[in-house]
């Protein structure tokens, strides 16, 4: 057995490898300045706070450069910007969270008026916990990416 730092468990002659989830290329209404304007300060997310749904998220607190999330039946998730490349990406690691992940929103022009957004979760697990996370992670990010393509920028 070893310890396995990405899942804090101990597996039985496995290794963790990394892992990582992508949503599909999201088409944004909106100049991609002005989405990552937004999206790298989350302050921002005042705005959309209260069309979150209730039954899946309670508890979200921000600041500029962090927020903190509760998502049951997870427990609550804390994200902190990480690195930011102007209008490209902006990356966020968890410092609370009970499977430690990376986050990337990643922007490219597509004209004057739209960008194309893509997100990726990357996270070190075992192969046997990667068959239990895989199908709802892969829904999760999708539809993270759609409620991001859809914001109001």
């Amino acid at each position: 057995m070893h310890p396995c730092p990405g899942c804090s468990s101990f597996v039985l002659n496995q290794r963790c490898i990394m892992t990582k989830f992508e949503s599909n290329v999201k088409l944004v209404n909106a100049p991609q300045e002005a989405v990552y304007a937004k999206l790298s300060d989350l302050n921002n997310l005042e705005k959309i706070k209260d069309s979150l749904p209730a039954d899946k998220v309670k508890n979200l607190t921000f600041d500029a450069e962090s927020m903190s999330i509760e998502v049951p039946p997870v427990g609550t998730i804390t994200l902190s910007i990480v690195e930011k490349e102007p209008c490209k990406c902006i990356k966020f690691g968890t410092t609370q969270s009970p499977l430690p992940f990376n986050l990337w929103i990643q922007l490219l022009p597509a004209g004057d008026t739209q960008c194309k957004m893509k997100l990726t979760i990357g996270l070190e697990v075992s192969t046997f916990v990667k068959v239990m996370i895989q199908k709802p992670l892969q829904d999760g990010v999708e539809k993270m990416a759609d409620a991001l393509a859809s914001f109001p920028y």
